[in-house]
């Protein structure tokens, strides 16, 4: 790799980094903002919040990875147009394959790295997001701590807690239990602490009060503790439950050889096809963007003349190509023959820009839209000075 192309594989490779992590991270606020009751309703720290929405940025990172691949290499193209490079180099003698070549390094590691992500890693991921909702969402000392409700624990115990303090420190409990017909208790108190450790789970109560009221006897006996231990590991749930994978988290090994015994492919076989080919396809998707990006971008042109319209280009075939993948994937579930048009597309993709890159082809939009919108701007231009006139 010559100094030129270590220079464009730099700043393309930093400038697709940059993009990434600036896409990946405002979509997972927006993301995690949606699983914010883990905190205020489900009583879990932020650390826990943190570590469950986190497992979904391997999955935003297989959607995000090839636009910001487009976004990064539009950018460098765009930047050495205007510093007058693309012109040099052509002049110079330089091939536009030979241009290319540091596109084509940059989009082989975000191709491997979108292949092992769709392999393994998102689906990993999911599932143990999956583990770990049902794991909170089922989590006793989780659910008892709701502050203003009355949580029944089990059939004749209910807990009652005032409020929870940020550290934690429980105020304000009241724990009935009718648990014996022949007898109630009701436990008050004005702190407590849940306390987990190898023996299990314990609520601390302190400075309170245990009334023991039997059927027989007309008043409750009741007795004052400054401390007073209630054990919650009793109403831990031990059932253990088969956890049935969606498609999503499915591994790819699983999508190419399915067990024929497996419920959910039996009743789905479809979504296992159509899910198939769009992993098997997600790592060809880059290469595709980033041809049509030098297609629309690579050719030598003045500074004088505007790429506006080589953008607007670029993003239309980019979207136009990815909608055709969606669509052929959704309807590909009840109709497999549905599934070759993605295919047909990339293959037609391909041809194309490797014929137009290797006979310098410039993209140009037609004519007549130039012309349409240039004297629709003109018009609101004409319009924009005679509207401040009569304005003043």
């Amino acid at each position: 790799m010559g100094s030129i192309s270590r220079y464009i594989f730099g700043a393309a490779f930093g400038a697709f980094l940059v993009v990434l992590f600036s896409l990946t991270s405002v979509i997972w606020v927006t993301q995690a903002l949606r699983d914010i009751d883990l905190i205020t309703s489900q009583g879990q720290s932020v650390f826990v919040f943190i570590g469950i929405t986190g497992l979904i940025i391997p999955l935003l990172i297989l959607v995000i990875a090839p636009i910001a691949l487009v976004v990064a290499v539009a950018h460098v193209l765009n930047k050495l147009a205007t510093d007058s490079e693309i012109i040099v180099m052509n002049a110079a003698g330089m091939e536009p394959w030979r241009l290319f070549r540091p596109f084509l390094y940059v989009t082989i590691v975000v191709s491997l790295m979108v292949l092992a992500i769709s392999a393994y890693f998102a689906p990993e991921g999911l599932r143990m997001l999956r583990n770990w909702i049902t794991q909170v969402r089922t989590d006793l000392v989780s659910n008892i701590v709701q502050p203003g409700r009355f949580i029944p624990i089990e059939r004749g115990l209910v807990v009652h807690i005032r409020e929870r303090r940020p550290n934690g420190l429980l105020l304000g409990i009241v724990l009935d239990d009718r648990r014996e017909p022949k007898e109630r208790i009701t436990i008050l108190a004005e702190q407590g602490e849940i306390v987990k450790n190898q023996s299990g789970s314990f609520l601390i109560l302190k400075n309170g009060s245990l009334q023991r009221h039997e059927l027989k006897q007309p008043d409750p006996s009741i007795v004052q503790f400054e401390r007073h231990v209630f054990d919650l590991s009793q109403f831990a749930s031990t059932n253990t439950q088969v956890v049935k994978y969606s498609v999503r988290e499915r591994y790819l090994n699983e999508l190419l050889w399915p067990d024929t015994k497996d419920a959910t492919y039996q009743s789905q076989p479809g979504q296992f096809r159509a899910e198939l080919h769009d992993r098997l396809l997600a790592p060809i998707y880059p290469f595709a963007f980033v041809m049509l990006a030098f297609l629309f971008l690579g050719a030598p042109r003045t500074t004088r003349e505007s790429r506006t319209w080589s953008l607007l280009g670029l993003i239309g075939a980019v979207g136009l190509l990815r909608l055709i993948g969606f669509m052929s994937t959704v309807f590909g579930v009840n109709v497999p023959i549905a599934l070759s048009v993605q295919y047909i597309a990339l293959a037609a993709t391909f041809a194309y820009c490797w014929y137009a890159i290797s006979r310098g082809i410039i993209i140009e939009p037609p004519p007549l839209l130039v012309n349409t919108v240039n004297a629709v701007v003109a018009r609101f231009q004409r319009r924009a000075p005679a509207t401040a006139g009569a304005g003043q």
